[in-house]
């Protein structure tokens, strides 16, 4: 598999956006969208992940984080379908439970484009800043985007 790549824009009248995604990188990060600790978690999924991620995002987070991690998710997800093109080749399917700090995530994937989440998080208001609520849309964005 050569070439699993993308390069994705999207400005809207809150975001304005640049996502580049190389699959089959080495876990290079640039991550900037003005959000420091999304750039954090962006930088980890890009590190531990052993891709490379670029994302340049600006939005009005001033007003609140919603609109910028919500489209970083849609265009995140639009550059992974990019990069994997017709998924010849890929594995369908992956898990992973993963212990960190005081949290415990189970996470298993299905690249069918069939886009499903199961978001079990209690609503404590705020984690790293952003709301439970805009954590929930950065991980549905890119599902609904990746499915094609």
């Amino acid at each position: 598999m050569n070439n699993r790549q993308s390069t994705i824009e999207r400005k809207t009248g809150e975001t304005d956006i640049k996502i580049a995604l190389n699959l089959d990188g080495t876990g290079k990060p640039d991550i900037a969208t003005g959000i420091p600790f999304f750039d954090h978690m962006l930088t980890l999924f890009t590190v531990h992940g052993f891709f490379d991620l670029s994302v340049q995002a600006k939005g009005d987070i001033e007003v609140d984080y919603h609109h910028t991690v919500e489209d970083v998710g849609l265009v995140l997800g639009d550059a992974v379908d990019q990069a994997l093109g017709d998924r010849k080749g890929i594995q369908r399917y992956g898990h992973a439970v993963t212990p960190m700090d005081e949290t415990l995530s189970a996470v298993s994937v299905d690249l069918s484009k069939r886009p499903f989440l199961v978001y079990h998080v209690p609503d404590t208001g705020k984690g790293g800043g952003i709301s439970m609520y805009s954590w929930q849309k950065s991980f549905s964005g890119p599902l609904q985007t990746a499915a094609g």
